[in-house]
């Protein structure tokens, strides 16, 4: 059936090229599209300059844990990262109206520890904020266990229970949707209660369960009669996907791949019984050929998020180390010591980290800089880092980067310099590492300039 993701049909909206491409996916066609989660500027950047070439929607989601009402570990609000992404388009002349901004599992997961009722209140002001900030996809997540729920701690939520809530959390995003302008789009909706944990994590070592078609089939049922019962109709026309579990995952140093033959059934069930299509999360560090194959097999929302910053982690270390061996010697320069400052903000704060990486002292590391879980990604911001990294980035700018520097530590990024596709400049650099992950996205996804 035909999403209605706008009170206006001749209203053209990102959001409602979305849905199309999503009809397309489940209609037979092997396209869909790669959601950035990320709030990290050279990310969002990349990004723009990845959809800018390929002429395409960009799909931009903040989780809550990095915005929300009380400003998550961004420091932003829906409002606030609103605009931070409206000042990176305008800085990269990126169209506005072909950005989509969505919020990935928004639900009470940031206030678990409270009792339901006070964490499905801060849920639902969060819905509300998101919808009334401009925010249009929105990933109804209610699938984690709160303080005083029933049953053991560590075995899942119910899915009635799950499903309940969601709704619940669709009703605050309607009834926001109702206060806005007419002609405003229509938020769309991701709904599902096999959803991995945010960020990404693996609980036992083991590759996950492949979702069965008979529990996609019941989460589904029960969903819409949740939404029935709230007068929510019109709002599960607009559920544009499930969240399921692929049988994919990565941990500090392990990356689980797609497996095809392990998720056919529920490929099949997409064309049966399935409302929209699937949402695919922690994609991050699948090759090339099995991101296209979930595409192909109706996973046509991809989510990537922590390889992205990986990248820009990846491009960062290897800026100082061509800093180190071009400037360090140098009489008058203060080089940026960038990786020591990162370090030594984890060390001062080490509340994202710590019940994550288990081991020695080297291990411990090792892991804060190099895991595949990319924890370090949440201390950019914090002052001294960044500030180690404008150094970073003027120090290479004032003196310009021979070719052997980059041949050593970034020789891939060299002959793009080398054929003039990008400038010798550590923040096209850094782009161009982060685009090397959205390419391998967007040519799974079908939107590769020329691409069938």
């Amino acid at each position: 059936m035909p999403l209605n993701v706008q009170r206006e049909p001749a209203f053209k909206n990102s959001t409602a090229q979305l849905a199309r491409r999503l009809e397309e996916n489940r209609n037979g066609k092997a396209v869909g599209i790669y959601s950035v989660c990320s709030a990290n500027r050279f990310v969002l950047q990349a990004s723009m300059l990845q959809a800018r070439e390929d002429r395409s929607v960009l799909l931009i989601e903040s989780t809550s844990n990095q915005v929300n009402q009380f400003g998550g570990y961004t420091g932003q609000t829906p409002t606030d990262f609103i605009s931070f992404v409206q000042r990176i388009a305008a800085e990269m002349k990126f169209p506005w109206e072909q950005i989509v901004i969505g919020g990935d599992h928004l639900g009470p997961h940031v206030w678990r520890r409270e009792q339901a009722s006070a964490a499905m209140h801060k849920a639902c002001e969060l819905v509300r904020a998101c919808v009334l900030s401009g925010y249009t996809k929105i990933h109804l997540d209610a699938s984690m266990r709160l303080a005083a729920d029933c049953g053991e701690p560590s075995s899942p939520l119910s899915d009635e229970v799950i499903s309940e809530r969601a709704a619940d959390l669709c009703q605050a995003a309607e009834t926001a949707y109702n206060e806005l302008q007419i002609g405003a789009p229509a938020p769309v909706y991701v709904i599902g209660t096999e959803v991995p944990v945010p960020g990404g994590e693996l609980a036992n070592g083991q590759a996950p369960a492949t979702t069965r078609p008979e529990d996609a089939s019941r989460s589904i049922e029960l969903a819409k009669l949740a939404f029935q019962r709230r007068g929510l109709e019109a709002a599960w026309e607009r559920v544009i996907a499930l969240v399921v579990q692929p049988g994919v995952e990565f941990g500090d140093a392990v990356v689980f791949p797609y497996v095809p033959e392990k998720a056919q059934a529920l490929a099949q069930f997409v064309e049966t019984g399935c409302h929209g299509v699937y949402e695919a999360h922690s994609t991050d560090y699948q090759s090339g050929t099995a991101l296209r194959q979930m595409v192909r097999d109706h996973f046509a929302i991809l989510k990537v998020g922590p390889w992205l910053t990986f990248a820009f982690r990846e491009a960062v270390f290897a800026l100082a180390a061509i800093e180190e061996e071009w400037l360090g010697s140098r009489k008058g320069i203060v080089t940026s010591r960038v990786k020591e400052a990162l370090e030594q903000a984890m060390l001062a704060n080490p509340e994202y980290w710590k019940s994550y990486y288990h081991g020695d002292d080297a291990e411990l590391r090792l892991a804060r800089r190099y895991s595949l879980s990319d924890r370090c990604r949440y201390y950019w911001p914090q002052p001294e880092v960044a500030e180690a990294l404008e150094r970073l980035l003027a120090n290479l700018r004032t003196h310009s980067v021979p070719h052997a520097l980059l041949s050593q530590f970034l020789h891939d990024q060299l002959e793009k310099v080398q054929a003039g596709a990008i400038a010798n400049d550590p923040v096209a650099l850094i782009h161009e590492k982060i685009r090397d992950v959205l390419r391998q996205y967007a040519y799974a996804s079908g939107m590769r300039a020329g691409q069938v």
